[in-house]
């Protein structure tokens, strides 16, 4: 049987002393700072030691400028929005290079990681709105893959498993006007690098109506479903068409909208759990429990077996009130894990 691997989607609470105006000033400056580093090593640990299997660097800017302010810019590009390829980088992979060496040396083999880039349709509607310029997708979608192809070539001492490829508009964003050939054709152009070095290609998509264009993607082996805080998205998905794709799942088994279950404990006491945060903790000890977890991920099994290749929580974490306690919720999902696990 093969085995339910543990990953995590990316992003990740800052440290309580630093703002997120001083981290994008570091990340506008697009060169190595050392305090930044510091930061971005320190969130990715937390993983590691959390027990992600295959962790995302932690991602702390905007899902889109993060690439477009790169695309954007004529001094980095070929053309209107081609980045050239020694331009195409993902500082956050440069930021972990010295702790994935360190974890290469000690264990004597290479860190796995998964990279998670923004799609060219939400890139496009994040410039263009509802339009539909069928050539400027494809050149977005040639961008985002050459920012792929330079952080496999980059790689070094960490081993990039998995590149996900976040689309959260399909199904969901009324303004995309593009055909499904249109889509598709741009999915498979985003994540041809990663699918020609033998990575596992993943569209991550917040609500799966439309998961049948990623398994009519070549290049798209894995569909992320967002199924801790909205179950019934698992019916949505037919078994039978991911076997006829040769498509897997990665599913959410811990949930991760804060402010959904912030709101469940400021009703049960009748406070402002934000403000008066003693019964925050609760979140991780009795609600997202690794008991509730392992329930989860049994549910999942039985409606799709082996087609779930990833499991971990639904979305990132960049949202919640502080990193002890979200490393807390990735422990609980490692031992949910592994309880599964051994009853296998």
């Amino acid at each position: 049987m093969a085995e339910i691997i543990f990953d995590d989607i990316g992003s990740f609470p800052l440290p309580a002393e630093t703002s997120r105006e001083w981290m994008a000033g570091k990340f506008a400056e697009k060169k190595s700072d050392k305090d930044l580093f510091r930061i971005v090593n320190d969130a990715f640990m937390k993983k590691v030691e959390a027990g992600v299997e295959v962790p995302t660097y932690p991602q702390y800017q905007d899902m889109n400028e993060q690439f477009l302010s790169v695309i954007r810019d004529p001094e980095r590009t070929e053309e209107p929005f081609k980045v050239r390829i020694a331009d195409a980088r993902i500082i956050e992979l440069e930021a972990i290079r010295p702790v994935a060496k360190a974890y290469r040396e000690e264990k004597g083999e290479k860190l796995n990681v998964r990279v998670c880039v923004t799609g060219p349709l939400e890139l496009y509607l994040k410039d263009f709105g509802g339009t539909e310029y069928v050539d400027i997708l494809n050149v977005l979608a040639e961008s985002v893959n050459r920012f792929v192809k330079n952080s496999l070539s980059n790689a070094g001492d960490f081993n990039i498993r998995t590149v996900s490829i976040d689309e959260p508009s399909i199904g969901i964003n009324p303004q995309v006007m593009f055909s499904d050939n249109d889509l598709i054709k741009a999915m498979d152009t985003a994540s041809s690098s990663a699918k020609k070095a033998g990575c596992d290609v993943e569209v991550h998509l917040h609500s799966p109506l439309h998961y049948k264009l990623a398994c009519q993607a070549d290049n798209i082996g894995v569909i992320g479903v967002e199924s801790a805080a909205t179950p019934s998205y698992l019916d949505l998905i037919d078994v039978e068409e991911l076997e006829k794709s040769d498509s897997f799942l990665r599913v959410g088994i811990a949930r991760t909208d804060i402010f959904n279950l912030v709101s469940v404990l400021n009703e049960k006491y009748d406070t402002n759990v934000w403000k008066d945060q003693a019964h925050m903790e609760e979140i991780v000890t009795r609600m997202e429990t690794p008991e509730l977890i392992k329930k989860r991920l049994e549910k999942a099994y039985s409606m799709f077996g082996e087609r779930i290749k990833y499991a971990g929580p639904d979305c990132g974490l960049g949202s919640w009130p502080g990193q002890d306690m979200a490393a807390q919720l990735l422990r609980n999902v490692a031992s949910a894990m592994g309880d599964f696990r051994k009853e296998q």
